[in-house]
This record gives C-alpha cells, sequence and structure tokens, in this order.
C-alpha cells in the first residue's frame, strides 16, 4: 500500500490524531495508536508520536506507506514519489515462527471443578481484548501467550478451555477469576455486573488523595487520546464508581485502598490520576489534558496497582467464598523506599 495523504478538513478540526485514524479508517484504539506511536504519520509537515496531539482544519495529513492494509478513503492522495516509504519486513522463516513465550511463575490460589482463581504476575495479558481479536484474528498465534491461554497447560488439562470472566490491566497484579464451562462464566459475569462481587485493590500514589466516592462518567477519548472522564451525555459514556481508604500517608505518596463499585477499563488508575494523584509508575493517566506528567520520584517501573481481595457466589454452591494475596516483592520494594522517605527529618510522618 502506498504512503496517502488528505488534507484535515473542517468537520475534523479539533480531533486528536488517534481519534482521527480510528474514524477515517475503522480502527481499533489499539492499532490507531500505535501507528502515531511508531512514528508513521506525519502532520502539516512533522512527524508525530503523540496520539492526543489535536489536528486543524486544512493540515496535511499523511500516513507512510506499507503500513496500512487496507484502501484510502475516497479523494486521499498518493504521496509525492519522494515521500519516505516505510518497507513490510520481507517474509522468512523467523517471521512465521511464533514470539518466544516469557516463563512465568503461575501462583494458583484455588481450584475446583467450577473455578480457577489466580494470583496474577505483572507484565502478564489477561486475556485476549476484543481489539486484538479484530486486528490480529488468526496471527494471535505470534503473540506472547495471554494468562488466559496459559493456566490450562499449568494446570495439567491443556485442552481443557478456561473462561477469564473479568480482566486486570498486563502490568496489574493480583486475584484473577476464570471459569471451567460457559455456564458458570456466565453465572460470575452476572455478579459482576450486579455488584455481587467484593473487588478490593491497594496502590501507591503521587500525593495524598482526599478519602470517599469517586464518581464519573468513562469515555474512550477525554480529548487528548486517553481514556477518561467525559459528559454523562456521551454515547460511549460509563458510570463508574472508586471507593478510597487512605492507608497510609507516606510523605509526599500515600498508600490506598481502593473498593470498586464497577469495574471499567482502567478505572482506579484513571480516578487517581483525575485527582491529581496519579499511581506511582503510572505513565498514561498522570496528567492532565493538555498538562505535562506529574513528577514521579517512587523509582516504580510500572503502576503500583495490586487487586488483594477477591468475593463473589460460588457459581455452583452459591455460598460467598473469598481471597486474599499480598503485593508482590517489587510493590513491597517501593512501599518500604516510601515509607523510608516518610521518616526523613522534615517530612510527613505516617499515620
Amino acid at each position: 500500500m502506498p504512503a496517502i495523504q488528505f488534507l484535515v478538513e473542517r468537520g475534523e478540526s479539533g480531533q486528536t490524531v488517534a481519534e482521527l485514524l480510528r474514524k477515517r479508517y475503522k480502527l481499533s484504539w489499539t492499532k490507531a495508536k500505535r501507528l502515531v506511536e511508531g512514528g508513521h504519520i506525519r502532520v502539516a509537515g512533522q512527524t508525530t508520536r503523540a496520539p492526543e496531539q489535536r489536528v486543524k482544519s486544512g493540515n496535511r495529513f499523511w500516513i507512510a506507506a506499507g503500513v496500512m492494509e487496507f484502501k484510502p478513503v475516497p479523494g486521499a492522495t498518493k504521496a509525492p514519489k519522494t515521500a519516505p516509504a516505510i518497507e513490510k519486513p520481507k517474509p522468512s522463516a523467523k517471521n512465521k515462527t511464533a514470539r518466544p513465550q516469557p516463563k512465568y511463575d503461575l501462583d494458583v490460589v484455588y481450584s475446583d471443578d467450577a473455578i480457577v482463581v489466580v494470583n496474577k504476575p505483572a507484565q502478564l495479558t489477561s486475556t485476549r481484548s476484543r481489539e486484538d481479536k479484530e486486528e490480529f484474528g488468526a496471527g494471535q498465534r505470534f503473540l506472547p501467550k495471554s494468562l488466559e491461554e496459559l493456566l490450562p497447560a499449568h494446570l495439567g488439562t491443556p485442552n481443557r478451555k478456561l473462561h477469564a470472566v473479568h480482566r486486570l490491566d498486563r502490568d496489574t497484579t493480583g486475584l484473577m477469576v476464570f471459569a471451567r464451562t460457559k455456564e458458570n462464566s456466565l453465572k460470575l459475569e452476572a455478579q459482576f455486573r450486579s455488584k455481587g462481587v467484593e473487588r478490593r485493590y491497594i496502590a501507591l500514589t503521587r500525593g495524598i488523595p482526599k478519602p470517599g466516592k469517586l464518581e464519573s462518567w468513562l469515555v474512550p477519548d477525554r480529548g487528548d487520546g486517553r481514556r477518561g472522564s467525559g459528559a454523562a451525555d456521551h454515547a460511549d459514556a460509563r458510570r463508574s464508581v472508586t471507593h478510597l481508604i487512605l492507608r497510609d500517608r507516606l510523605g509526599d505518596f500515600a498508600q490506598v485502598e481502593c473498593k470498586l463499585d464497577t469495574g471499567r477499563t482502567h478505572q482506579i488508575r484513571i480516578h487517581l490520576g483525575e485527582a491529581g494523584t496519579p499511581v506511582c509508575g503510572e505513565s498514561v493517566y498522570d496528567r492532565a489534558i493538555g498538562q505535562q506528567p506529574h513528577p514521579d520520584a517512587s523509582g516504580a517501573t510500572r503502576p503500583m496497582l495490586h487487586a488483594y481481595r477477591l468475593g463473589f457466589q460460588h457459581p455452583e454452591t452459591d455460598e460467598f467464598v473469598g481471597w486474599e494475596v499480598d503485593p508482590p516483592n517489587d510493590y513491597l520494594d517501593c512501599l518500604g523506599r516510601l515509607k523510608s522517605g516518610a521518616e526523613l527529618p522534615g517530612n510527613s510522618p505516617i499515620s
């Protein structure tokens, strides 16, 4: 596919680069953001890697050659011959083999004939998202396996599929439940929708958030290409409620507990970020629209967020069951550093 050029129309002025790509070419948010962050887009002659950058009417929009697998919209023109092209890698034996699968020490907390409860490690995808399935199709086999895909073999039943009932972000750790049958999956999903599930998280934050109820309507694009709070009448708005408890004051940081009424994508990270106290290690929801990221001196290399408690009615016995797990070592190490810093002269004491 050759490079694509077009002029931003008046009705598109003010959209983010990712939003424009998504709407013009029917892309998933994941695909649109990857195109921008990969340096494949120019706006007004300048390469941009910021999905949240806004375009203006009349801007020349350029998409590199070889990165689109579909026809451009009617009226789009070819780039001049001098425009640099980004070539697709040539087929080779290496390209046709699956990527090496990282090794994970999976921690199964509970298992019976109906459910499996796991303490998910960081840097492991819970389950393939709808966007991944749409974007990669059969090519998903070349991606590193998700927790949902790894668990059957770990349990000694490689041909017995599990059903993910909910998700945790790739870098969030803690408790997840999987169902062994579709019927039990539907029962558990109904509990999640009806607020019958107890979900509690702990997090380390930059700044000390105010305890209480955080409530907003979350939308896919708050205006800068990121998920966030928007108007209640937005077509994709979903009510989101997080209850916040302050556990520890750690100088300029804090440890908090979050109880969910709803389980929206990135809900806790968004609510804490928009409150001006983003999660330590957070690099997406760590700024207001148009502002620079909130400083982070915690040393965290990922968002320090851990799902420590999970409870629900067992789908077959109707008995309420629950589990708690401690956070992983990198969380505890970060907490220890923040506590030590808080105890230095001139800092606020831990409460």
